[in-house]
């Protein structure tokens, strides 16, 4: 199953919110995303059934390993262009802003290349 952006980042938020030690529930998806609890429900029907997240007996939301790797593909690459276009000079607010709209949409071959030149770029600076 293809995940749209929408899914994409809503897999983003309960891996960021599990991250933090406590159990997520719908409802800390919504306040997080500023999404409506209808919104929140629909999504995570749609994430359940495409096999990315799963409730626990308490009824918390928790990722598949297919989930996670999503989410934490998704993260990693949110946290690198973030950190690359602050390190451009680029505000903190839009580095957020820009990070978000370009880690759904970028390849992973063009991703990896990316790592790989900057990661070559620091230890020349060394």
């Amino acid at each position: 199953m293809h995940l749209q952006e929408s899914g994409e980042m809503y897999l983003e938020t309960i891996y960021i919110l599990s991250k933090k030690g406590k159990g997520v529930r719908a409802v800390d998806v919504g306040e997080y995303m500023g999404f409506s609890k209808p919104s929140v429900s629909r999504a995570m029907g749609i994430l359940r059934n495409g096999g990315f997240v799963e409730l626990d007996k308490d009824g918390y939301l928790v990722l598949t390993e297919e989930g996670e790797r999503v989410a934490s593909g998704t993260y990693a690459r949110h946290e690198f262009f973030t950190s690359f276009f602050e390190s451009i000079g680029v505000s903190p607010e839009v580095a957020e802003a820009d990070a978000c709209k370009i880690e759904h949409d970028i390849s992973d071959e063009t991703f990896e290349a990316m790592k790989r030149f900057q990661a070559k770029l620091k230890g020349e600076e060394s």
